[in-house]
């Protein structure tokens, strides 16, 4: 009995240190594998990261772009109201001056629209009746030939002159139309000093 329980002994402490030894290896690579994943997870929570950073860091970007460029629009939406209403405001005291010099104005248009000959003036019908006839009258104190015509026109102030072969409009808001054109820097300049020599807002078409 002594024999066989030193031999089972035996084989039980050899077979202890084997399985410690399968133990030690076992933990060796469990703990190595957790090291290999923990920093590749490490790794990839810092990829992730950094990826994210970037992508909210891009998107702010991208939002503050937008708003700085819906600022603009807004901005630009603004000062182009500005300037429209700068020339409907000169249109209305055009259409608004008294008689005098209403009549005036018209009866210099008139002399310099003429080209001679056998010519009729075209008013609204609010202005033929108040001052048609008084401007062509002193149009015509000029030397010119220009008859005040029974006919009225969908217009705001100024005139329509009717020769043979040719048409001169010269109705207020044309006028101020194609004015703009020439002007509209300088109203710019005028109403947004900070914007100095800048290019115009928009100008409009003279057609």
């Amino acid at each position: 009995m002594n024999g066989i329980e030193r031999i089972t002994q035996r084989i039980a402490v050899d077979a202890q240190e084997e399985v410690n030894a399968i133990l030690r290896k076992g933990r060796a690579e469990a703990d190595e594998i957790t090291s290999r994943f923990k920093a590749q997870a490490d790794g990839e929570r810092t990829a992730l990261s950094e990826r994210n950073e970037k992508a909210a860091a891009e998107r702010e970007e991208r939002l503050v772009s937008m708003a700085q460029m819906e600022a603009r629009k807004v901005t630009l939406a603004a000062r182009q109201e500005m300037v429209e209403a700068a020339y409907e405001k000169a249109l209305e005291k055009l259409c608004a001056m008294p008689d005098r010099l209403y009549i005036d104005a018209l009866a210099g248009l008139l002399a310099e629209a003429s080209m001679g000959g056998a010519e009729e003036a075209v008013f609204s019908k609010k202005d033929r009746e108040r001052v048609g006839q008084k401007a062509v009258d002193k149009a015509n104190a000029k030397g010119k030939h220009i008859a005040l015509s029974k006919q009225t026109a969908d217009i705001r102030g100024g005139f329509i002159l009717k020769g043979r072969n040719v048409e001169v409009n010269c109705a207020f808001e044309t006028l101020v139309r194609l004015q703009r054109a020439e002007t509209a820097g300088a109203v710019v300049r005028t109403l947004f000093p900070e914007q100095g020599a800048k290019t115009p807002l928009r100008k409009a078409s003279a057609s």
